[in-house]
């Protein structure tokens, strides 16, 4: 078994769409990134990299490629997989956590989880996706960003 950890944080800015787990989310602003900038995703696949000592997102999509602007998230996390199946790892389970004062994110929750685990050939129940407030402290609780943290557990892809 092997434990990975992942972070990602993004700011808003105007003109673009919220997108948090694959699910778009109505907001004023979107968050700023090369791909979509889905912070979620982001977080999940570097905590699955990081549990195969594969490296970051960075490292596999460079924001300096144009192949991956605009890129959907999901399909990064798709490939991430595709990565640490290659070395006989497959993900177990996935606890990650969306640190963000606007929007409210509890209604969004259900469809991310489920997102996510289609994407990680998982069942709902192995994935869990929780949002909090930064209580209005720092920049994530002056609302000029979402954040995200996660862990991923990993096994043998065998059992």
């Amino acid at each position: 078994m092997r434990v990975g950890f992942g972070y990602d944080v993004h700011p808003f800015v105007e003109g673009r769409r919220l997108v948090l787990g694959g699910v778009e989310i109505p907001h004023d602003r979107g968050l700023l990134g090369h791909s979509d900038a889905d912070a979620l995703s982001h977080a999940v696949a570097d905590a699955l990299l990081g549990g195969a000592a594969l490296g970051d997102i960075g490292q596999h999509f460079p924001a300096d490629d144009p192949r991956w602007e605009g890129a959907d998230s999901l399909e990064l996390l798709r490939h991430v997989i595709d990565k640490i199946l290659a070395v006989g790892l497959r993900p177990s389970n996935v606890d990650a956590t969306i640190i963000a004062e606007a929007p409210r994110l509890l209604s969004h929750l259900p469809a991310m989880r489920k997102n996510l685990a289609a994407c990680l050939g998982l069942d709902v129940d192995a994935v869990s996706v929780k949002a909090t407030r930064a209580e209005g402290l720092g920049s994530l609780g002056r609302s000029e960003g979402i954040a995200a943290h996660a862990v991923a557990l990993l096994t043998g892809a065998e059992e």
